[in-house]
């Protein structure tokens, strides 16, 4: 949610940094909104003094001069009745229009209209060289016979997979090291969240209203988590912090829901795109001043998962095109693929300023009044991309994965995954 003060101060600067998201100028509508919202509040308040100033006249009248003021106190107040329900319409269109709009850049965010633009910040790790053709994930999964599309189809529909065996182990062996690194080395305090939440929680962290195509709707009003960072962030919903209990650092794994509405076509085999997943999340609930030093610091938290795996990676900063709804300013991490012969994003970490503290209406005390927070998320890992970034980075030629060192205590010793 946007400050309506600083549209009122910064017009111009508003409608320059959303027409840098890809945005057509907003600020007139809402100033002009606005300043209709004030003038209805200057009447109402003008028609409640002299209705309150004729209350004190009755006492004082005959009745023929009372029975006037009757009549003059319920013309004014049906008049204000009036200028409250025109004030509630007001009230929806401005909240209407600037729920709409995505947050605002951060000026060293690199201006494009899509990923084309997004900007290359580091390379890290060897690219694995092959004596022989690596097969995607897909195809040695079903090779060992421990990934299932086919009944997953049966028993669901397309998008869905059945991890079977060693496959099944080593995806909670990623998510059991993500969160041991994370809580221990990291900080983060791990949470279970709830997985079903209501209008509000979805609305704090800018998925709804926008975005409601792509997710799961139970029939009594609920929402399937689309990713951790909603029931995360929303920890602190209607909540006044102390100063001294910031920053706040969570951390969960849990399975995430999306519709995938717009992804018709893409992504149709294997494990890249799909409806159910699981994810390690990561979110901050810092003081505005510490934000910007957060999000490198969340940045480096999930890249040393890719480094403890010795697994190849790349950092982007993404353009203002390509940035999500609710981030001012996003990184990428994208691991290689051998299978692809590319790199495909495992990661975003993003600092949305204010943008959903203002949804959630939640702040932190100070010496001089209440302040919004700042939050930040992350992945820290996708553990279902993870898994398959493993399998293709360390496949063998006879179709076997040899487990990474760091996971083998959590393989119970094992050191391959073969289908003998």
């Amino acid at each position: 949610m946007h400050d309506i003060n600083f549209i009122r101060n910064n017009p111009n600067d508003f409608d320059k940094s959303l027409k840098l998201r890809n945005i057509k100028p907003n600020s007139s509508l809402i100033l002009n909104l606005d300043k209709s919202k004030r003038d209805l509040l200057t009447t109402s308040q003008e028609l409640r003094s002299t209705r309150k100033s004729l209350s004190s006249d009755f006492s004082k009248s005959n009745e023929e001069d009372k029975k006037k003021l009757q009549k003059e106190v319920h013309k004014i107040k049906e008049q204000i009745d009036q200028i409250e329900s025109n004030l509630l319409e007001v009230d929806i269109k401005i909240k209407d229009i600037l729920s709409s709009l995505p947050n605002l850049p951060e000026e060293d965010v690199p201006y494009g209209e899509d990923e084309t633009n997004n900007k290359l910040i580091k390379t890290s790790g060897d690219i694995p060289s092959f004596d022989f053709e690596p097969l995607s994930h897909y195809q040695l999964g079903e090779n060992l016979k421990m990934m299932d599309f086919d009944q997953a189809s049966k028993v669901s529909g397309a998008r869905f997979v059945y991890l079977k065996k060693d496959l099944a182990r080593l995806e909670r062996a990623l998510a059991n090291f993500m969160l041991d690194i994370h809580t221990i080395n990291n900080g983060y305090q791990e949470i279970i969240p709830p997985n079903l939440v209501k209008d509000e929680a979805v609305y704090g962290t800018g998925q709804l209203p926008k975005f409601a195509e792509d997710l799961f709707k139970t029939e009594n009003d609920h929402w399937l988590i689309p990713t951790a960072e909603v029931p995360l962030t929303n920890i602190v919903l209607d909540s006044i912090l102390l100063e001294e209990e910031l920053p706040k650092r969570f951390t969960a794994w849990t399975p995430c829901y999306r519709l995938e509405a717009g992804s018709a076509g893409r992504d149709t085999r294997g494990m890249m795109r799909q409806h159910q997943f699981s994810k390690v999340e990561l979110v901050s609930i810092v003081k505005p001043e510490e934000s910007k030093k957060e999000l490198d610091r969340m940045l480096n938290c999930a890249t040393s998962i890719l480094d403890d795996l010795k697994i190849s990676y790349r950092v982007m900063l993404l353009s203002t095109g390509d940035m999500g709804f609710s981030a001012k300013k996003t990184f990428d991490i994208e691991v290689w693929l051998p299978g692809e012969n590319k790199y495909r994003e495992i990661s975003s970490c993003s600092n949305c300023g204010d943008f959903q503290a203002r949804r959630m209406n939640s702040r932190y005390k100070t010496v001089n009044g209440n302040v919004f927070l700042h939050t930040l998320n992350g992945s820290g890992l996708a553990v279902g991309r993870t898994l398959i970034a493993v399998l293709e980075n360390y496949q063998n030629k006879d179709g076997s994965i040899n487990i990474p060192e760091v996971l083998i205590p959590y393989m119970n010793g094992k050191k391959i995954i073969s289908s003998v």
